[in-house]
């Protein structure tokens, strides 16, 4: 068990000054989160690991000299006391790729351009269990299964965000599809949703369960006032609303989820 409000240590292992950077000064202010240290060069990242207790390394595939395949397998020869969670970054998003690297050890892999909140998510949930509930990490293909499974599901929603018309860039559009994605993961949290939905929200993006609620209703409005409403009912397959008819935030959220689970999600 993790020592209750001690903060996750991470290293970031890649090729890039500029990912180094970005990912650095993301989680410089956070509380949960911290970045020790930086590498370009894996038989550094290992001489460090031997010296210093890390909780998750982030590293990418493509590294000068040793890559990233070749640091996985020198990490579980060090065979350290306390071996740390690995996310692999990576552009390279090839199946082989992808498998190679769950079979040398890595516990998840994300693909380059990835989402901060998103990358943020992984390491505290890795970070706490060990493993995600959508991915069996002691089972390689299912691994892999459940990455492209989250990728397509990523992609539905944000089909149907844009056929409904709501745009990426404000607030609720992230907090809305990380709503979605829970309810088809836990259909019974729309039951939930001020006791359970908001907050879970709020503590993955750092903000308020009041504002989670705002910012969906904001995205729900804003969708309704684009005037959209024939896809909306065009993308459910019946007549659901009229204009002057706007869904609850808990409504809109079961609405997708089901679609979702329905076409399998």
């Amino acid at each position: 068990m993790k020592e209750v409000n001690k903060k996750c240590n991470v290293i970031v292992l890649d090729n890039s000054e500029q990912m180094r950077k970005m990912i650095k000064d993301y989680f410089n202010n956070s509380e949960e989160v911290s970045v020790v240290a930086e590498f370009e060069n894996a038989t550094k990242a290992l001489d460090f690991l031997q010296k210093n207790e890390v909780d998750v390394v982030l590293s990418d595939v493509v590294l000068p000299g040793i890559d990233g395949f070749e640091f996985l397998e020198k990490l579980k020869i060090l065979n350290l006391k306390n071996t740390p969670k690995i996310i692999m970054l990576s552009a390279l998003s090839g199946d082989g790729f992808i498998q190679k690297a769950l079979n040398l050890g890595a516990n998840y892999y994300m693909v380059k351009p990835c989402e901060m909140n998103l990358l943020k998510s992984r390491i505290l949930e890795l970070n706490q269990n060990g493993s995600f509930a959508v991915s069996a990490v002691s089972n390689e293909s299912k691994n892999v299964a459940s990455i492209h499974k989250n990728k397509q599901l990523e992609e539905k929603i944000t089909n149907i965000f844009i056929t409904v018309g709501i745009p990426a860039h404000i607030k609720g559009y992230q907090f809305l599809r990380e709503a979605i994605k829970m309810a088809i993961d836990n259909p019974e949290i729309i039951n939930s949703i001020t006791k359970k939905l908001y907050p879970s929200i709020a503590e993955r993006f750092d903000t308020s369960a009041s504002k989670v609620e705002r910012a969906i209703r904001h995205a729900i409005e804003v969708a309704w006032n684009r005037g959209k409403i024939e896809n909306i009912n065009a993308l459910f397959g019946v007549r659901v609303y009229s204009n002057n008819e706007k869904p609850t935030n808990g409504e809109f959220i079961a609405l997708v989820a089901d679609k979702m689970l329905i076409e399998g999600a």
